[in-house]
């Protein structure tokens, strides 16, 4: 009985987060069982890795940690290049070994554990060293995380495609995506307000990111996975690009929509984060970021189940308007007003939840369902390549100045949205 009412509120849960009416009929018989317990375990084992990420922000947590060691800029610098492209470009060498496993939980469940590890290696360089070998240190930890990160993400849309069925998925992610915002903002206001700022609560905030990835990695090993055939065959991962015309504008619309995740540092240097203050304006921005993420990742979540094309649509209609409003407020000479970046960044930040939401929904449904992997690990190297080039034309661009450089992320955004409106309704397929 009590199993039994376990599952019954496990099902109503899952009713009321995702809308669903009835059984998926996407998904194998075997998986429509466990479908409202795995959605569950989806968004509390998300929610805990993305407060994990909040906590280890490497645009804040992890720079402000070394500049407190005495490294040289430059290590600071590498961060952010060695915590995406070091996510993104590995997928391609583990899309293969992820397709070859019957249980792709495991690898999932291996790269949450394993960012946790990563974690610890920095907590002990931050405790034990100083200078450029704590740069170094972290550095490499951190590239470790990424490459943990990297099978996290190659595995999950897979694994995710299995076990929840076809309107319910942006749901399941967008409530992770929200609930792991409440943490992170208390987290941003602590920073704010500078009771965080000692160096010893920020290694204690990068051990608690430590434990919550090691939790995940549990939680996670708890789903009901149906067994997939084995298909390790993948020699060629390109070749799912040939011929492909959707996959191909898809990609280009990711790739154009990075203006939204590239802009935010500019931000932040319109209105004035390059001072002394630049601690708190980079906790300004967690805090931006975390409460778009609580107010919109849902929404989005709920939107992309009826049509993630809409929402890549919108989403680069708003990040352009943000970031035009951003240089509007700079050359009205109001940057530096208390109010203008942090709302721009707000808004700017709804654009971007929703990016990850829609770019997220729109490749699992869209991807034949033996090809989940390879359409991850292949959209997502390129992906990271196109992040390494935006990143070099960004630097170059800012030789003319921040209010530039975001007019061309502007047009990004813009061409996405023009882009996107002719993809495929992915949710009809």
């Amino acid at each position: 009985m009590a199993k039994h009412d376990h599952e019954n509120l496990s099902a109503r849960l899952f009713r009321a987060v995702s809308g669903a009416k009835g059984p998926s009929d996407t998904l194998e018989e075997a998986a429509r069982q466990s479908e409202a317990a795995n959605g569950l375990r989806h968004a509390a084992s998300l929610a805990m890795t993305k407060v994990a990420d909040g906590l280890i922000d490497p645009k804040l947590v992890l720079s402000w940690l070394l500049m407190s060691l005495g490294a040289p800029a430059v290590y600071a610098g590498a961060l952010v290049p060695i915590r995406e492209a070091g996510a993104l470009l590995p997928q391609i060498a583990f899309a293969g070994w992820v397709q070859g496993m019957a249980q792709r939980k495991w690898a999932w469940v291996l790269g949450s554990a394993g960012q946790g590890g990563c974690a610890v290696l920095i907590v002990l360089c931050a405790l034990t060293l100083e200078g450029s070998a704590a740069g170094l240190a972290i550095c490499a930890s951190l590239g470790g995380l990424a490459l943990f990160r990297s099978l996290c993400s190659v595995s999950y849309k897979d694994i995710l495609g299995k076990t929840v069925g076809q309107a319910r998925r942006g749901a399941i992610t967008g409530l992770a995506g929200s609930a792991s915002a409440v943490g992170v903002i208390v987290f941003a206001v602590l920073l704010i307000s500078g009771l965080a700022q000692d160096r010893f609560a920020v290694i204690l905030a990068i051990t608690l990111a430590a434990v919550l990835w090691g939790l995940g990695a549990l939680v996670f090993s708890t789903l009901h996975e149906v067994d997939s055939a084995p298909n390790g065959t993948m020699t060629a991962p390109f070749s799912v690009l040939r011929n492909n015309p959707v996959l191909w504008r898809f990609i280009i619309v990711r790739g154009l929509l990075t203006a939204t995740a590239l802009a935010p540092p500019y931000f932040v240097i319109l209105g004035g984060g390059e001072d002394a203050n630049a601690l708190g304006g980079l906790g300004a921005l967690v805090l931006a970021s975390a409460l778009a993420s609580l107010l919109s990742s849902y929404v989005w979540g709920r939107f992309s189940d009826r049509s993630s094309r809409q929402v890549l649509m919108l989403t680069g209609i708003v990040g352009a308007l943000a970031i035009m409003f951003a240089v509007g407020l700079a050359i009205a000479g109001l940057a530096q007003a208390i109010w203008a970046m942090p709302a721009a960044l707000f808004v700017l930040m709804i654009a971007y939840h929703g990016v990850r939401q829609g770019r997220s929904t729109y490749l699992v449904d869209a991807s034949p369902e033996n090809q989940r992997s390879a359409y991850a690990a292949v959209a997502n190297t390129v992906i990271g390549v196109l992040l390494l080039v935006a990143g070099v034309a960004g630097g170059g661009a800012a030789l003319f100045g921040p209010k530039m450089v975001l007019v061309l992320f502007a047009v990004m955004a813009a061409a996405a949205a023009i882009i996107a409106y002719g993809l495929p309704e992915a949710e009809n397929a």
